[in-house]
């Protein structure tokens, strides 16, 4: 089975994507061979860990590069896949096993996009919408029937975008929206029901396992539980929202300074609500990642400290998808503009706030109940968020025992996703 999405990424939602899909892959099939389709200098081999055992995963590597020389260009390969078609059976044979990439996509049975979760569309720019469109382009033209993992689609702001985005979806055996709105937008851009092809399906992230890190530390004040805090919450600044989106300059259109708004939900917790607030990143990464989380928190961690220490931390360290969540499962509460954050949180049944900056928020979670607890900076203002916050927390209890009726059924859903399709039918 082939694979397209990033394993080896410091965005911990990609990586919660990814391990969930597999997680998906060897519950309906535990014997499958999987190999992940990724933008990669070099293919490699890696060893996951999945419940206790090792798997092993193929990688086999594509470039976004304007290098046309480059034998797994992904342009190039594309070409050479639509020459393919059109060449009689032995041609075709000679010319694909001609190719190591093409030899990788041609042996797979079966083929699945989960495109970042929300990047099958135009909202952040054309260059990231080709990013993930090409590859399933790709797998269409090499005649791979094509799954759709769960994820939100669109917007697609312009006419070549939604061209595409209609082609691929109306050649993918089947497409899963993780939210109720999906499925109604999908069958209209495709003029049609879908013949029970388009259909919903929660969030892979939601089954994605916590691991103990070996090694695990806090600055400043520890989170154990321990002091005169009422509870200990979790909040994930985003390092995107931080810099003002890719284009620096409110790119999502917010109705506030998301820099000020870290500050006050912070003051707010601390000296109205009695918490101890633990800075989580989601995403890793330096000063060279100016996406980097890690390095939003330190700033907000190094400005605030001196007004409040005793009851502020921050996350220190980098880890995987795995390591973070079961980081997160220790807060109290949890606050985060990273949505995959706050699943890592709602799955443990952790009440969480998402600070949202996209549709895709809102749609996950009507899912699982909790739409209240979604605050949209493109519509409040900082108190108007805050007043979201405050509500949830007060409602902490309640919240989380819904979430513990819920998520048993959740987590139970995600792993049917493959249960109704037989390979040797596709």
């Amino acid at each position: 089975m082939l694979l397209g999405a990033s394993f080896g990424t410091r965005n911990m939602g990609v990586g919660a994507l990814t391990a969930g899909a597999i997680k998906c892959v060897r519950s309906a099939w535990p014997e499958a061979e999987l190999c992940l389709l990724d933008y990669a200098k070099r293919g490699d081999l890696i060893n996951y860990r999945l419940q206790g055992r090792e798997v092993l995963l193929r990688v086999a590597n594509i470039r976004f590069s304007k290098n046309i020389f480059l034998s797994n260009n992904i342009a190039v390969l594309i070409v050479l896949a639509a020459a393919a078609r059109l060449m009689p059976r032995s041609i075709r044979r000679k010319m694909i096993s001609g190719n190591a990439t093409l030899r990788e996509i041609d042996s797979a049975s079966i083929a699945a996009s989960i495109a970042g979760g929300d990047s099958f569309s135009s909202i952040y720019g054309m260059g990231r919408f080709f990013y993930v469109a090409l590859p399933q382009l790709l797998v269409i033209l090499m005649g791979k029937p094509l799954v759709q993992l769960p994820q939100t689609y669109g917007p697609f702001t312009n006419g070549l975008s939604k061209a595409i985005a209609r082609f691929i979806l109306g050649n993918s055996e089947r497409v899963y929206s993780r939210d109720y709105h999906g499925i109604a937008e999908v069958k209209e851009m495709l003029g049609t029901d879908g013949g029970g092809r388009v259909r919903f399906c929660h969030d892979v992230g939601f089954v994605l396992d916590p691991a103990e890190p070996e090694s695990a530390s806090a600055e400043g004040a520890a989170f154990d539980g321990a002091g005169e805090a009422t509870c200990t919450v979790g909040l994930n600044v985003s390092g995107l929202l931080y810099m003002g989106g890719y284009s620096r300059d409110n790119m999502f259109g917010l109705k506030l300074d998301y820099r000020r708004l870290v500050a006050e939900i912070i003051g707010f917790l601390i000296t109205r609500k009695r918490a101890h607030v633990v800075l989580i990143p989601h995403v890793f990464g330096g000063a060279e990642h100016p996406e980097s989380d890690a390095e939003a928190c330190r700033k907000v961690y190094d400005a605030l400290k001196p007004t409040h220490g005793g009851s502020l931390s921050m996350v220190a360290g980098s880890f995987d998808q795995a390591a973070i969540k079961h980081i997160i499962g220790r807060c109290d509460f949890f606050i985060g503009s990273r949505m995959h954050a706050c699943i890592a949180a709602l799955s443990q049944c952790i009440p969480a706030v998402t600070i949202a900056y996209s549709r895709k928020f809102i749609g996950v979670m009507e899912t699982i109940g909790v739409e209240d607890c979604v605050a949209d900076p493109c519509a409040l203002d900082a108190e108007g968020v805050i007043g979201v916050i405050d509500k949830a927390f007060e409602q902490r209890a309640a919240i989380s025992k819904r979430l513990r009726e819920e998520m048993p059924g959740v987590r139970e859903g995600v792993l049917r996703l493959f249960s109704t399709m037989d390979l040797r039918a596709v």
